[in-house]
């Protein structure tokens, strides 16, 4: 098996490129955001792979971190998600992202991923729930804070959470401000002054 694979960029698709190793060109597929982020055809590029068999082909996939390629095989453990989906939500979102996101149980920020309806990004939360705090860059206090506060008064978190995504703060940024607002004034405040306690926090 090809664990990673260094070389020049020969070639650069819509959703693969053609790495070239020792005269050998591999073609790779990759998630948009790596594709983006690849130099010039014909500079040096390094990617971790995972290979796939089956039994009409052999198809590499190409990610620029550990992190991102450990996310590609966890999302295809999820019923539902293959290896296209699972691209596409890594082309829109880092593994950390994606990890933040199921922690916090975000499944609209799941759902940005072409290919991913409500009912999927429903399903990769659940699923991926227990692996994703060891992945994720907020920490386990803040992952558990957003959890409650958001089974406790869900409309109003939710809409606290979507105004300040609204004002351009990332999802992670926006749960946990939320769920600390929510410490500071109850279970019961209204989105309103959630939103205000919110924008506190962040400007702190």
């Amino acid at each position: 098996m090809i664990g990673k694979l260094k070389g020049r960029v020969d070639e650069i698709g819509d959703d693969h490129l053609i790495l070239d190793v020792g005269g050998v060109g591999y073609l790779v597929y990759a998630p948009v955001r790596v594709l983006q982020a690849l130099p010039s055809p014909g500079e040096a590029a390094e990617l971790h792979i995972e290979t796939m068999v089956r039994e009409d082909m052999i198809r590499l996939f190409g990610f620029g971190s550990r992190a991102d390629k450990a996310w590609f095989q966890l999302l295809m453990t999820v019923q539902g998600v293959g290896a296209k989906v699972a691209l596409a939500a890594l082309g829109v979102m880092k593994a950390s992202e994606i990890a933040n996101a199921i922690a916090l149980g975000d499944m609209a920020q799941i759902a940005r991923a072409p290919g991913i309806g409500k009912r999927v990004a429903e399903r990769i939360v659940t699923e991926l729930k227990s692996k994703a705090p060891a992945f994720a860059s907020v920490d386990t206090g803040t992952i558990s804070a957003a959890q409650q506060a958001k089974a406790a008064v869900p409309t109003a978190v939710g809409d606290a959470v979507s105004a300040l995504v609204n004002l351009g703060y990332q999802p992670a940024q926006a749960s946990a401000a939320v769920s600390a607002a929510v410490k500071s004034a109850g279970e019961e405040a209204e989105a309103s002054t959630l939103i205000r306690l919110g924008l506190k926090e962040l400007s702190k």
